[in-house]
């Protein structure tokens, strides 16, 4: 009785039917073991080759390190010393202003009051 049903049903018969297909597009021998073990190798060196490459990688930028360091104290060092002349300083004087000329400061212009005042 439940055999008749099952005939009856669609979607019994569907999935009937994608069994078949499944079980034709298998191919009828499974991989050998000589296949699957080169598969395996190739993976492994893959993933050694891998590894070297990305430990070569990190070496090479560690070793870059200090001449990213050095070219970014000089890039540091220009910037100061062109926000020193623009605050009306010079580089030389170690952004003392000379006798003859009023220092401006960036924020606004300041005097020093005695103190009788």
């Amino acid at each position: 009785m439940t055999d008749n049903r099952q005939k009856d049903n669609a979607a019994w018969r569907t999935a009937q039917q994608w069994r078949e297909r499944v079980q034709q597009a298998r191919p009828s021998h499974g991989a050998s073991g000589i296949r699957l073990l080169l598969t395996w190798l190739l993976f492994g060196a893959m993933l050694i080759i891998g590894t070297l490459l990305g430990l070569f990688l990190l070496i090479i930028g560690w070793a870059m390190l200090p001449f990213l360091r050095h070219r970014m104290n000089k890039r540091a060092e220009q910037v100061r010393a062109s926000q020193a002349q623009y605050a009306g300083g010079s580089a030389d004087h170690g952004g003392d202003a000379s006798p003859g000329r009023s220092q401006r400061v960036l924020d606004g212009e300041y005097e020093v009051r005695s103190k009788s005042d």
